[in-house]
């Protein structure tokens, strides 16, 4: 277990961390209308949408705040000192590179590349069946070895993304091809799940695991997409290639 020192040393960092989070938080609520009029109905200020986000932004960036005012009274700016001396030393380099460490890396980069990068941009059955797909091989397997394989892998699939949606070589694509983002996730998708069954297939207890992953990443989304999509009529984030085909044997 941890000192009560050390924790505090994390919590001037940590609660840094979460005011920078609440302000933008913050900064993206203020663009919000507050009020206005829509359809001939005039909505007054508290009913904005803006409300919530500004409010767990305020209290984010309050509780952070709270949280680096209560660790400096206990362990003063020296401490802080001490913490930076460590994160420029060479046992900083080698915890970065510990394997909790790097299970740390794989949940934030997989989490935020599917939130920020592939719902706003690739049509949605792909996007979850993907995060679905990474997030369970990634953690089920529960091998380090095949761990740190597959997010090496995920993270040079995730540099071509980049390279596709933050040039203008997807709009070039889309003149040419339909669903450029798509066809790429759908690529994606197929070089992933051959890539881990290469370390699945000489051990059951694996191979089990695997297909148990499988299945579940492509199932579920598919279940919960058709019934929130034609059931309920809930539009999808972004719809693409797949829902076109099940748009037209929906409607067939």
């Amino acid at each position: 277990m941890m000192d009560k020192d050390r924790l505090r040393k994390a919590d001037i960092f940590s609660g840094i961390t979460f005011s920078v989070l609440g302000l933008y938080i913050i900064s993206q609520a203020v663009k919000m209308p507050m009020k206005g009029s829509w359809g001939g109905v005039h909505n007054v200020w508290y009913v904005s949408p803006a409300l919530f986000p500004l409010l767990v932004g305020a209290l984010i960036t309050l509780t952070g705040g709270l949280l680096v005012r209560t660790a400096m009274k206990e362990v003063g700016f020296e401490a802080v000192k001490q913490v930076g001396r460590y994160l420029l030393s060479p046992a900083f380099s080698t915890f970065l590179k510990q394997e909790s460490t790097i299970r740390f890396y794989a949940v934030i980069t997989v989490l935020v590349s599917f939130v920020f990068g592939f719902v706003p941009r690739v049509d949605f059955f792909l996007s979850a069946i993907a995060f679905l797909l990474v997030f369970i091989l990634l953690f089920y397997l529960e091998d380090a070895r095949i761990l740190m394989k597959l997010f090496r892998f995920y993270a040079c699939q995730l540099l071509i993304f980049l390279v596709l949606f933050l040039t203008p070589l997807h709009t070039l694509l889309t003149g040419i091809i339909p669903y450029p983002a798509d066809i790429l996730m759908l690529g994606f998708i197929l070089s992933f799940a051959l890539y881990a069954h290469g370390f699945c297939k000489k051990n059951d207890l694996l191979k089990k695991k695997y297909m148990t992953g499988l299945i579940v990443a492509v199932i579920a989304p598919l279940f919960i997409g058709i019934c929130f999509k034609y059931l309920l009529l809930v539009p999808m984030p972004f719809e693409g290639m797949v829902i076109a085909v099940l748009d037209y044997l929906w409607y067939l």
